[in-house]
């Protein structure tokens, strides 16, 4: 695909934009991109953003007749006509998003229609309001899914975006979310793991990661389920392998880090002694300090625990000043999402942070 590859997060911002200009909204876009990598999704927030209707077609489970609509006989007119589908928007309708997604996957029959939609803005006597923005979306043939190939006549006619996952904007939705701090923690130590489509094709796998998966892996962790439920929900949903590993790393993270304790103990030696030796700990603790701070005191202690992270005795070398600034960041924004950014602001933990950041030419 000869198209450069852009972050979901762009993506979404480039179809804000789009929908924002009257003239560039009436051209069709068609989002490429692997499984669960969020198509659906940021359409929906588009719409959202706007406060516009949002027409959501899956191809794959409708027939062509669908779009279409029936055909009927007028013996008025003498004629045959056709009555389109209820869920068409109507000109009481002006604006909003028509989304045909598992567009490349549809049957063919039923792609016709939906083209006229993409090309003409219209199908049969029906015709698409002019403040509707039309968004398609599909995978391609070597995402591994059921693809038929696009002609070139239709591809002239719509933006493409191939979409892909990247860690740092999955994250920040995961934060957004409230996943698991375990698996933000993995994630952000093995980010190739976060779509490993390449190597379930690779090794004719019928599963494999992805975020969506993941997302799905984080709803099993908070679920409280028995440790030998997790295990079979976890293989089920991304592989037999990529389980091992994220249980072998979660293992790690649980044995490192107990936030509950860290948050109780005194600051100084106390402190010291419970702050993991390991990358997967320190950033099992980093996101679990994300999670529990949700009131003053709380966050100040969070504070006051990523302030002694250089304390950290590891028999191997870690990022402690990296991890620490990333801690920093992500307690102001849970302090700015809960109105609690005065603790921040007023903490000498804080201050004195700021100041070595000064120090050290970081601003």
């Amino acid at each position: 695909m000869n198209i450069p590859p852009v972050s979901i997060a762009a993506a979404k911002a480039a179809l804000i934009e789009q929908y924002a200009d009257p003239v560039l909204r009436r051209r069709a876009t068609m989002l490429w991109g692997s499984r669960g990598v969020g198509k659906s999704s940021i359409v929906r927030q588009v719409a959202t953003h706007f406060g516009v209707p949002l027409v959501d077609l899956r191809l794959t489970t409708i027939e062509p007749v669908d779009i279409r609509g029936a055909i009927y006989a007028d013996e008025v007119q003498g004629k045959t006509v056709w009555f389109p589908p209820e869920f068409l928007p109507t000109p009481e309708q002006p604006a909003g998003i028509l989304f045909l997604d598992e567009l490349t996957a549809a049957e063919q029959r039923l792609q016709i229609s939906a083209y006229s939609l993409i090309l003409d803005r219209r199908v049969g006597h029906y015709v698409l309001p002019d403040g509707w923005q039309v968004v398609a979306a599909g995978n391609a043939s070597f995402h591994g899914a059921v693809s038929h190939d696009m002609g070139t006549a239709l591809a002239d006619r719509m933006f493409h975006f191939n979409v892909q996952a990247v860690i740092d904007a999955f994250l920040e939705h995961a934060l957004a979310q409230g996943f698991s701090p375990a698996v933000m923690a993995y994630l952000k130590v093995r980010p190739d793991k976060l779509d490993d489509t390449a190597a379930q094709l690779a090794g004719d796998h019928l599963i494999g990661a992805s975020p969506r998966g993941w997302e799905d892996i984080s709803n099993v962790l908070k679920s409280g389920l028995s440790e030998t439920a997790m295990r079979v929900f976890v293989q089920g949903r991304i592989g037999a392998a990529n389980a091992a590993e994220f249980f072998g790393v979660l293992r790690e993270i649980q044995a490192g880090v107990d936030v509950v304790r860290l948050l109780a103990a005194q600051p100084g030696p106390e402190t010291a002694a419970l702050l993991p030796t390991t990358l997967d700990g320190l950033y099992g603790l980093l996101y679990g300090l994300q999670a529990a701070a949700v009131d003053d005191l709380s966050l100040a202690r969070a504070l006051e625990i990523v302030e002694q992270w250089p304390d950290v005795r590891s028999s191997r070398p870690l990022p402690v000043r990296e991890a620490q600034t990333l801690a920093m960041e992500l307690l102001m924004q849970r302090a700015l999402e809960r109105g609690l950014e005065g603790t921040i602001l007023t903490s000498p933990v804080y201050r004195r942070y700021a100041d070595q950041r000064k120090r050290d030419g970081l601003g």
